[in-house]
């Protein structure tokens, strides 16, 4: 499942040479991780109740900026889950600004919930299989997600 969801660059986002400010790509990456749970109907709010969780904070990131994004331009962010694993996920982001790829970024979230040990503490728990099936549509599993290969080409994707 992808989702795309559009995003106007706006002056507060930008640094004074009016280009976007590289840390305000990583809000719109969050935004974008939201929008697609939220089209697996997956409601942030909801999910965190339903699933007694405190979020999907992110451990991991590597993003390639490959061209600039201005300030008044719309760009179009692609968002996918491209690895499941058994209590984390990798999000992959596009950013194109008028049809050419600006900003690649890839994500690691991991599905985290308070120690039942130590209430001070945060730890990660299995993905739920009724999650990943919202948006993987039957074809993985947590820890079965196809072979080397398929794996390989949904992270080059």
């Amino acid at each position: 499942m992808k989702n795309r969801k559009t995003i106007h660059i706006e002056w507060g986002d930008c640094d004074p040479a009016q280009i976007v400010y590289y840390p305000r790509y990583f809000a719109y990456f969050d935004a974008c991780t939201t929008a697609l749970f939220k089209k697996a109907g997956l409601i942030k709010r909801e999910m965190l109740k339903t699933y007694r969780i405190i979020g999907i904070p992110l451990v991991d990131l590597k993003a390639s900026f490959i061209a600039p994004s201005r300030f008044s331009q719309d760009v179009i962010v692609e968002s996918e889950i491209t690895d499941w694993r058994r209590s984390s996920f990798c999000v992959r982001h596009r950013l194109f600004n008028e049809g050419v790829l600006s900003v690649e970024c890839v994500e690691t979230r991991v599905w985290a919930a308070l120690s039942a040990t130590d209430p001070d503490k945060i730890e990660s728990i299995p993905v739920p299989q009724e999650v990943i099936a919202r948006f993987s549509a039957g074809k993985f599993s947590a820890g079965k997600t196809g072979s080397r290969a398929q794996r390989k080409s949904l992270r080059k994707k």
